[in-house]
C-alpha cells in the first residue's frame, strides 16, 4: 500500500477541533513551534510504532488515527481470545483465533480512510535495530515488564550522539486494574525503564509447601500444577505460556487439585491469568491512559506544548487521582548508567541462594542470570557444558567467590544488555 499523502483541506474536517492547536501558537508552544501547515504535514507524516494490540493497544490505535497520524504502525504476537471481547471493542466474536495486529489495523482503517496501518504478527524480540530506527515515536501498551525492559534497553543502545534522529521518545502506558500509569521516556537523556524498575515489584511468592500439602486458594491450585505437576509428568517439555495445549493441561489439572480441596473458582481465564501474571484489565482504565499516552504522543509530533515530564500515575479504585512527578535518571541504572548497582548480600547466602534472590529483588527481576567477576565465570545458565563446570560453584558462600565491594557482571537471555551490581556485604 503506498503511503498516505497530506490530508485534502476537505478531510481536516473531521480534525477541525486538533487545528485549533496546530494553526495559532498558545502561551505553552515550544519557540520552535511553527503553525499551520508544516506542522499539520509533520504530524500527518510521522510515523508511529505501537507495540501492543490488546486492551490498551485497541484504543491507543484508535486514538491516533482520529489525532491526524496517518502512518501508523502495530506489532503483536497474540491472536484473539474469546475473554478479550469485552473490552478490546475492535474485536468481533467471528475474529477469534485470528492476529489481533491485523484485525486491529483493518477495523481502523476501515472507519478512518485516510489512514494507514501496517501490521506486524510476531514477537518485538524478532525485529532488529534498523527497524526500530525508522520510526519517529514508539508507544507501548504491553501487559508485560520483561518485554517493557527488552525494548527500552533496546532504544537506548540505539542513541548515537551524532544523529539525532537515533533517539526515539518511548511512550510508555501500562494499567493494573483501577490503576495505571503514563510515562514519557527520552533515551539517555531521561529516566529509562529500568531506572524505574522497583515501582513494579514482582508478585510475591507463595510458599512451596502451602501449594504442596494445603492449598486455600484456587490460584494456589494453579501454580501447583504449573511448578509441580508440569514437572512431574512433563518436565521434557518447556512450559509455553502461549500455547492454548498447555493452559488448557494446566487448567484441567488445577480443576482435578482443586475439586480434592474443595476449592472453587478454578477457570481457564483464571488459569491463563495466573500462569502469565495477567492483572484483570478495565476498559475505562485502559481508555484514559491510552488518551494520555496519545495526548504526548501528539505533543511531542507538532511541539504544540510542552510533553509529560516524565510521569503521570493514575488511581479510580476509590474515587479519581493523578498525580504527575519527574522520575529521576538513576546513576546506576545497568541500561542508561554508567555505574554499577549496590546490591547489599549476606556473605554466607549460597551463589544458587544469591541467584534465586536476583529474580525476587524489585531492582533486578532477572530469572535465568549468568554471573562472572573480572577474573572468573562463577555460573554459565548455558551451554551445557558451562554449566556442569559451574555448577559447583552454586553450593559455595559468597564470602568464598567474591570480595566484599566486587563487582559482578550479569547477563539474562530476555534482555540485550548486561547488568553490573555491586555486591557490599552485610555486616
Amino acid at each position: 500500500m503506498a503511503l498516505a499523502q497530506p490530508s485534502h483541506p476537505q478531510s481536516r474536517r473531521r480534525y477541525q477541533y486538533l487545528d485549533k492547536f496546530l494553526n495559532r501558537p498558545g502561551p505553552s508552544t515550544d519557540p520552535d513551534f511553527v503553525p499551520g501547515a508544516p506542522t499539520i504535514q509533520n504530524l500527518e507524516t510521522s510515523k508511529v510504532l505501537v507495540i501492543g494490540a490488546g486492551g490498551l493497544g485497541c484504543e491507543i490505535l484508535k486514538n491516533l488515527a482520529m489525532s491526524g497520524f496517518r502512518d501508523i504502525h502495530v506489532i503483536d504476537m497474540d491472536t484473539i481470545d474469546v475473554s478479550n471481547l469485552n473490552r478490546q471493542f475492535l474485536f468481533r466474536k467471528d475474529d477469534v483465533g485470528k492476529s489481533k495486529a491485523e484485525v486491529a489495523a483493518a477495523s481502523v482503517m476501515k472507519r478512518c480512510k485516510n489512514v494507514k496501518i501496517t501490521h506486524f504478527n510476531g514477537k518485538i524480540q524478532d525485529k532488529g535495530e534498523d527497524f526500530y530506527m525508522q520510526f519517529k515515536i514508539i508507544i507501548c501498551g504491553l501487559d508485560s515488564i520483561e518485554a517493557r525492559r527488552w525494548i527500552n534497553a533496546t532504544l537506548v543502545s540505539m542513541v548515537d550522539m551524532e544523529n539525532p534522529e537515533s533517539l526515539k521518545p518511548l511512550v510508555d502506558g501500562g494499567t493494573e486494574g483501577f490503576k495505571g500509569q503514563a510515562r514519557v521516556i527520552l533515551p539517555t537523556l531521561t529516566s529509562c525503564i529500568e531506572c524505574q524498575l522497583d515501582m513494579h515489584a514482582p508478585r510475591a511468592a507463595v510458599p512451596l509447601c502451602t501449594l504442596a500439602t494445603i492449598p486455600r486458594q484456587p490460584e494456589h491450585c494453579i501454580e501447583w500444577a504449573k511448578i509441580i505437576a508440569w514437572e512431574e509428568h512433563r518436565k521434557d517439555l518447556a512450559l509455553d505460556t502461549d500455547d492454548p495445549e498447555h493452559i488448557t493441561w494446566l487448567y484441567e489439572k488445577s480443576l482435578s487439585r482443586a475439586k480434592d480441596f474443595d476449592i472453587p473458582g478454578v477457570t481457564y481465564q483464571l488459569t491463563q491469568g495466573v500462569v502469565k501474571n495477567i492483572i484483570p484489565a478495565i476498559a475505562s482504565t485502559n481508555a484514559i491512559i491510552a488518551a494520555a499516552c496519545c495526548n504526548e504522543a501528539f505533543k511531542i509530533a507538532t511541539s504544540c506544548n510542552p510533553y509529560l515530564t516524565n510521569y503521570m500515575m493514575y488511581t479510580g479504585d476509590d474515587s479519581i487521582y493523578t498525580y504527575t512527578f519527574e522520575h529521576e535518571q538513576k546513576p546506576d541504572c545497568p541500561v542508561c548508567g554508567n555505574l554499577a548497582k549496590t546490591i547489599t548480600v549476606n556473605p554466607n547466602n549460597t551463589l544458587q541462594q544469591f541467584i534465586e534472590s536476583l529474580g525476587e529483588r524489585p531492582e533486578a527481576q532477572l530469572k535465568k542470570p549468568t554471573l562472572r567477576t573480572e577474573s572468573t565465570s562463577l555460573y554459565f545458565q548455558s551451554p551445557p557444558s558451562l554449566e556442569e563446570q559451574t555448577r559447583p560453584n552454586l553450593s559455595k558462600k559468597l564470602r568464598d567467590l567474591v570480595s566484599d565491594g566486587e563487582e559482578v557482571g550479569v547477563s539474562d537471555p530476555a534482555f540485550t544488555i548486561d547488568f553490573k551490581f555491586k555486591l557490599v556485604f552485610r555486616s
